[in-house]
């Protein structure tokens, strides 16, 4: 067991399973809460986690494939995608390349958008690039939502986030993703609004 992260409510590490290596999540028990109220809460929150991966698949949104579920000890088992995250290749890639992985990670938003999914932590970091295709992963923070508030807080998210890792290449990544967003959402205008709504919010709360 190698042990590659190590969070508030859970850690991840590698991990053999039936002869194969895997990457394995397991929320840890927290010793604050009462026994009944953490275990109900590791449990619902393997479950939605399980589901949220599940659900992005169907729409079309590579995560990485569940292999086991243990609900008793809240782990999640799921493959090991080995590539790069988005977060190198934009740091280290040219401007076609770099418009290219952005388009496709806006179509991609569009399309857990359009299916009310809300990944809830959408940085670079947790998209991994391998063999020309995107993954998304770490539907810890996700959650099954319609409101416009909820898909625009998840852009912004990623918006501050491309501001701070990727400065020097902002423009050019947020207009394909934008530009990807649109192709595949049609709520996406609306959206974009909120989206500018929450950054006016947030600069009248610095002042």
């Amino acid at each position: 067991m190698k042990i590659i992260y190590r969070g508030a409510e859970s850690i991840v590490y590698l991990d053999i399973f039936d002869g194969q290596k895997v990457l394995v999540k397991e929320r840890v028990k927290k010793k604050y809460r009462l026994y009944q109220i953490d275990e109900k809460l590791r449990r619902e929150r393997t479950r939605k986690e399980v589901k949220l991966l599940t659900e992005a698949r169907k729409l079309n949104v590579l995560t990485p494939t569940i292999i086991h579920v243990d609900f008793q000890n809240h782990k999640i088992v799921m493959e090991n995608i080995e590539g790069v995250r988005v977060k190198e290749f934009l740091n280290n890639s040219n401007k076609k390349d770099i418009e290219k992985v952005c388009l496709q990670i806006g179509k991609l938003i569009g399309r857990l958008h359009a299916g009310n999914i809300i990944h809830g932590d959408l940085t670079t970091s947790n998209m991994i690039i391998k063999d020309n295709q995107i993954y998304f992963i770490d539907f810890s923070l996700g959650e099954i939502s319609k409101r416009l508030e909820d898909k625009g807080v998840d852009l912004n998210l990623l918006n501050e986030a491309i501001k701070s890792t990727h400065f020097k290449n902002f423009k050019i990544c947020w207009s394909n993703i934008v530009k990807g967003y649109k192709q595949e959402y049609n709520e996406s205008n609306k959206v974009l609004e909120t989206v500018k709504e929450i950054e006016k919010r947030a600069r009248y709360m610095e002042r």
